[in-house]
């Protein structure tokens, strides 16, 4: 027996997959997963040693920062350093006792920007992949 209209026709039944509530489901999935990938803590877990009183290999915490005055001169932290070709070899030396290779570049406004340039090239050529350029914010019209 077919199954029919009112007025005697026989049509086929069409039968399909509505994939929207799919689709929609998948998407909230991936941005779940999105979201939790980068707190998975991966590694191998290993249960370390104790040691009693060693002496810490911690290094300074503090940002090294190099200094470019308005007359010219460099400094790193409080240590002067004679001129762009000396800047390299002590920043060698200051880094080999620190973990983390970062550098932050102190120039004064008026400082020539070849000079800033040769800087960021001896900075680099230490090493270093990591700059930061020191700036202070703009004054608000209310502080003028």
């Amino acid at each position: 027996m077919e199954v029919g209209q009112r007025d005697g026709s026989s049509r086929s039944t069409l039968s399909q997959i509505n994939v929207t509530p799919f689709v929609d489901v998948m998407l909230v999935l991936l941005i779940i997963f999105m979201v939790t990938a980068p707190m998975l803590e991966q590694g191998v877990e290993v249960n370390l040693p104790e040691v009693a009183d060693s002496p810490g290999l911690e290094a300074s915490k503090e940002p090294l920062i190099v200094t470019v005055t308005r007359s010219g001169a460099l400094s790193i932290g409080q240590t002067k350093v004679e001129n762009v070709a000396k800047l390299m070899p002590v920043l060698k030396q200051i880094l080999k006792t620190r973990k983390e290779k970062e550098v932050f570049l102190e120039a004064d406004r008026d400082v020539p920007y070849g000079k800033v340039v040769q800087v960021m090239a001896a900075i680099k050529g230490a090493g270093i992949n990591k700059l930061g350029m020191v700036s202070q914010p703009p004054e608000s019209p209310a502080k003028r």
